[in-house]
């Protein structure tokens, strides 16, 4: 133990100089009474909430409805869900930067409104018009050019804008959507008439 002691001892001490110098590195000296001296504050983003952790911007975890269900009845008409909701589970807030909706194979889009306007077509026709309505925004629609994608938001709009999920009053969005369907000659069970994609970006001050 005597043999190793004085080695410890240097060790101690050479690691007491190194902290003292790193905390010298960072000091700011005044040396006159009512002095000042200027102070940074540092930020480094880290994926572990240290320091020394790899660099990593705040983490987005938002979540969209995962089917938006229709039945349509004998007669035509359409029922949709009523408790669809975007909700944001990040710390930072987002927006809804883009919506667009893609018919499935066999299917077409047409435009949105009373289901007398398809009255007209023939039956099997699988055309599908579509309705949707993002928060307290303005409902937007497809058009009547028969193709089978359309861009219903194309940038945020009123509606469209969720806080962090520390505010639980609004880090949430209810998705509202409505259709009109050409008449079918045959039942069908869950079947994929389209799909709809959200675009979600972070809402920056820039």
């Amino acid at each position: 133990m005597k043999k190793h002691f004085p080695k410890i001892l240097s060790l101690v001490l050479a690691l007491s100089m190194m902290f003292c110098m790193a905390v010298g590195a960072n000091a700011a000296e005044i040396d006159t009474s009512g002095g000042s001296g200027s102070t940074p504050v540092n930020l480094s983003s880290t994926d572990d909430c240290s320091e020394t952790g790899n660099p990593a911007a705040t983490a987005m975890r938002v979540t969209v409805p995962t089917a938006l269900p229709m039945a349509m009845s004998q007669d035509g008409v359409v029922t949709t869900a009523d408790d669809c909701w975007i909700v944001n589970n990040s710390y930072g807030a987002v927006r809804v930067a883009n919506v667009t909706i893609t018919a499935a194979d066999g299917w077409s889009l047409t435009a949105f409104g009373d289901k007398s306007s398809l009255a007209g077509e023939k039956v099997d026709s699988n055309k599908l018009g579509f309705a949707l309505t993002i928060g307290e925004g303005a409902q937007v629609a497809t058009d009547a050019d028969n193709t089978s994608n359309q861009t219903l938001i194309t940038a945020p709009v009123a509606g469209c804008y969720m806080t962090g999920a520390g505010d639980p009053t609004g880090n949430s969005i209810a998705v509202d959507y409505s259709a009109i369907v050409t008449p079918l000659s045959s039942a069908v069970t869950s079947t994929t008439v389209a799909s709809v994609v959200f675009v979600i970006e972070w809402d920056t001050a820039a």
